[in-house]
């Protein structure tokens, strides 16, 4: 079945269908209000963080997907040379890190004027989109942060495709 068909007939607010949604695929969440969500996503590298808030005064669905990263100082001037690597590649959304509370962080704004619904393929489509980039480039960012690589060689690694299995 669909995801749309479980909600055929209403019309949901936003963060009462990424609830649904956290129950169907059994993510742990909490409800922190009735305009936001947080949840967690396991994913191959990591366990993220995502976080959705609606805001009803520019009916946009915010998607903040995170996850902790501590680079020494002296890396955060290529680390920030990668992040504007892979946000050439992203359409869908931009990385970001937040130095004060040690986040890497993926941001997406759903806007959803003109009293616009989300459906629920589209939440779903934005926060698998969240996982897969940060896991794409997770290894990137550390290798970056931790082995001293040139922006610009550890990206490639993310641009990679893998195939097969191991």
């Amino acid at each position: 079945m669909a995801l749309t068909e479980e909600y055929l007939g209403d019309e949901l607010h936003p963060i009462d269908i990424v609830e649904t949604l956290a129950e169907h695929h059994d993510w742990d969440f909490d409800r922190l209000g009735e305009d936001q969500i947080a949840m967690a996503v396991e994913g191959q590298w990591r366990t993220y963080s995502i976080t959705l808030a609606w805001s009803a005064y520019d009916e946009t669905l915010r998607m903040i997907c995170s996850f902790e990263m501590d680079p020494p100082d002296a890396a955060l001037p290529e680390l920030y040379a990668g992040l504007n690597l892979a946000n050439d590649q992203c359409w869908a959304g931009a990385f970001s890190y937040w130095v004060e509370p040690k986040l890497m962080v993926y941001r997406y704004g759903l806007v959803l004027t003109g009293g616009q619904v989300a459906s629920p393929e589209q939440i779903d489509t934005v926060i698998a989109t969240a996982v897969a980039a940060s896991e794409r480039y997770y290894p990137a960012f550390q290798l970056i942060s931790w082995a001293g690589k040139p922006a610009h060689e550890a990206i490639k690694i993310a641009i990679a495709k893998a195939y097969g299995r191991a």
